[in-house]
């Protein structure tokens, strides 16, 4: 969909992971913003499904959290999609006396004609949304789509310093880099199974040294994650090595390990650990 590509060309930093696989997002982040005279505080969150896991039902409690919170929601869609997910989510918004933007993405991939017809569609579902046409991936229309965001902000403090990029905290920035290199190094049910927790983030004058650890729910899928002689596990702490050195813009030394946490997705006891 682009949500989380959309907050990362407005941060103009990756602070949450992108990928093309469904469900990539489980938590709610808030990116900031800032500049002298305004903070915009951006809600990334998962996108909506209907929950076959505990762990998924965590997921939409954190969607749905967001009409409470927000002063602007935002809906995104893809050009070409016509139709919402989720009925009752969109009925919500129909109703909503917040300001609304219904944003189509990725009109670098389709036509003029496409384009009409999926404003078409959205106009009669969302009369009450403002319609913003971008390219999240191109930076396309993003610097005008935040002034119009500004500009319906209420006047208020700062929440956060001036000086925050986001409300979580380093550890969970190295949870999120490692699992987006298993996203996009592995198949069919491996980067759902997964979870990972850094269990050591210790901050040296010349580097820093990391310890996490994977966790997935079978013991065949340890043996995936790891691969022949390791091959596979280093691929992935190489991949997120490099990330986490951008990031922190400073030497990392990482080592990663691989547990089993049996079916942790449907545990409420292992995902209270996991932050859900």
């Amino acid at each position: 969909m682009g949500k989380s590509t959309l907050i990362n060309a407005i941060l103009g930093q990756k602070l949450v992971i992108t990928n093309a696989k469904a469900q990539t997002t489980r938590h709610r982040i808030l990116g900031m913003l800032n500049a002298d005279d305004y903070q915009l505080i951006l809600s990334d969150t998962p996108g909506i499904i209907q929950p076959a896991y505990k762990l998924q039902e965590s997921m939409m409690d954190a969607m749905q959290s967001v009409f409470d919170d927000a002063d602007v929601l935002v809906y995104m869609v893809e050009i070409g999609e016509k139709k919402g997910k989720d009925e009752s989510v969109i009925k919500r918004l129909s109703k909503t006396a917040k300001p609304l933007f219904l944003v189509i993405n990725k009109i670098d991939k389709g036509n003029q004609s496409l384009l009409e017809a999926t404003i078409d569609a959205w106009k009669e579902q969302l009369p009450n949304a403002q319609i913003r046409s971008i390219s999240a991936l191109e930076k396309f229309q993003i610097e005008e789509f935040v002034t119009q965001m500004v500009e319906l902000l209420p006047e208020h403090q700062p929440y956060f310093p001036k000086d925050q990029l986001s409300d979580k905290s380093e550890r969970f920035v190295v949870n999120e880099v490692i699992r987006d290199k298993i996203l996009s190094n592995y198949d069919k049910e491996i980067p759902y199974s997964v979870e990972v927790a850094t269990e050591s983030f210790k901050v040296e004058d010349s580097i820093i040294k990391i310890s996490a650890v994977i966790f997935v729910e079978r013991n065949s899928q340890k043996g995936i994650l790891i691969g022949h002689k390791g091959a596979a596990l280093k691929k992935v702490g190489t991949q997120a090595r490099r990330d986490l050195e951008r990031f922190f813009e400073k030497k990392v030394h990482l080592e990663l390990f691989v547990k089993v946490n049996k079916d942790w997705r449907s545990n409420a006891n292992a995902l209270k650990g996991f932050g859900y």
